[in-house]
């Protein structure tokens, strides 16, 4: 990518850096500063902050190299600054000049001129011992880009595969559609083609279809009018495991933002599906893609602001014969197309998420009819959250067995299957199908 280069647009980037590092907020609920007419300057700003979060260990290692003494906490616009420029630099392939000149001239803007010359001097030294410093780097645990625990989590649980799984976390993923199944795609690859996209298929998601170049999606043709949406060909593997059938009572257990609510309906337009989520709010995004595929008024559908662990509340106490429980988890599979996500998560996290996994598939197994699937899903790599969660389960519940589909995707594990993030460029996922003897 060699975007438009813009001095505001820096400064945007390091409002959405603050957001993500200093508030927690993600990527997504950071809003770009819309003081920026040019969608071109606001397309920068957020490719500067997705960079500089991919790389963001490894850029403050440079840094620290760099800087004869640290910047005070008060000057943290400055070091992000700076992580902006090494990011440029070093991974965007940016002409150097530019790179340097907007960098530094953007602290007079942040009223901190006395900056300028400092800035200018740190990435300057970078270009002139940039060999050195990122084969020092490239032997430093920095230079994977991950969190210590992280990292550590993911060498005990892939010993074979971690350093792929690192290097698919930091880069970014394919732009994937699904595309409705009655939709003419002799048409759609036309419009397509015509608005200037290439397009590929999906060896293992039947209705998944790639575009490049990436872009918003109200540029897609056929996005307005719900021929298509955006989901990544690992989520769309859920509808096809569930074997639905015509008549069948579906339970989508934690909905939002509801992709895999509409790929259910597209899939099985005769079943009786109920789709729940804990917030309003989300489920409110399951609404507005419903109404935009025109399936809010399907008459077999139900939503509900519910708990899925607290089944008294909401359960008519009629058995669901599927049950689609895509679980709370870390979202560390996910990281190539969310970088905060490592910046954000903590080993705490993953131990609460554990525990509401296994409270939820107990709560909702109960639920399920005799020769019905729960189908579990997170798009997690850790197996704290998959393998041996379900593992847990199953040695507690004789009445669940775990099926294994006829498929050639992911790694087949004791319990269930997961896919690595790039593999066949997807996402990261773990599915494993309970049926109830």
């Amino acid at each position: 990518m060699n975007p438009r280069p813009a001095g505001t647009a820096r400064l945007v980037a390091l409002q959405l850096l603050a957001r993500v590092l200093d508030q927690g907020a993600s990527l997504a609920e950071a809003e770009v500063d819309t003081r920026l007419p040019d969608p071109r300057d606001r397309s920068f700003a957020r490719f500067l902050a997705f960079g500089v979060l991919r790389w963001l260990s490894a850029l403050e290692w440079l840094a620290a190299q760099l800087l004869r003494r640290p910047l005070k906490a008060r000057d943290r616009d400055l070091q992000r600054l700076i992580l902006i420029g090494l990011f440029q630099l070093w991974q965007e392939g940016a002409a150097d000049h530019a790179a340097v000149n907007e960098c530094a001239e953007s602290a007079r803007t942040l009223d901190k001129p006395w900056a300028v010359p400092l800035i200018n001097a740190v990435l300057r030294r970078f270009q002139r011992e940039r060999g050195d410093l990122l084969a020092r780097l490239a032997g430093r645990d920095e230079g994977f880009a991950h969190p210590p625990w992280l990292l550590h989590a993911l060498q005990q649980d892939w010993p074979d595969h971690w350093r792929a799984i690192v290097a698919a976390n930091n880069q970014a993923g394919g732009m994937w559609l699904r595309v409705r199944r009655d939709a003419d795609r002799a048409t759609l690859n036309g419009q397509l083609a015509e608005a200037g996209f290439t397009t590929a298929l999906h060896p293992d998601a039947p209705d998944a279809l790639r575009v490049e170049p990436a872009v918003s999606v109200e540029a897609l043709p056929g996005f307005s009018s719900g021929l298509v949406s955006v989901q990544d060909p690992a989520a769309q593997l859920a509808a096809g495991l569930l074997e639905l059938a015509p008549g069948q009572r579906v339970l989508d257990a934690c909905a939002a933002p509801g992709g895999k609510t509409c790929h259910i309906l597209e899939r099985a337009p005769d079943v009786r599906l109920t789709a729940l989520d804990l917030r309003p709010d989300r489920l409110e995004r399951v609404r507005e893609n419903l109404a935009r595929l025109g399936l809010d008024r399907h008459a077999g559908l139900r939503l509900a602001v519910a708990d899925a662990a607290e089944p008294a509340g909401w359960w008519d106490g009629i058995p669901y014969q599927r049950i689609l429980l895509d679980a709370p988890c870390t979202a560390t599979g996910v990281i190539r197309r969310h970088p905060e996500i490592k910046w954000l998560r903590e080993p705490g996290q993953l131990a609460r998420a554990s525990q509401l996994q296994g409270r939820m598939l107990r709560r909702l197994w109960p639920l399920l009819d005799t020769g019905g699937i729960l189908l579990y899903a997170t798009c997690s790599v850790l197996k704290d959250e998959n393998s041996r969660q379900i593992g847990q389960f199953v040695a507690h519940h004789p009445d669940a067995e775990v099926t294994a589909p006829d498929v050639d995707w992911g790694h087949p594990l004791e319990f269930g299957r997961q896919i690595l993030p790039g593999e066949r460029d997807m996402d990261g996922f773990y599915y494993a199908g309970l049926r109830k003897t």
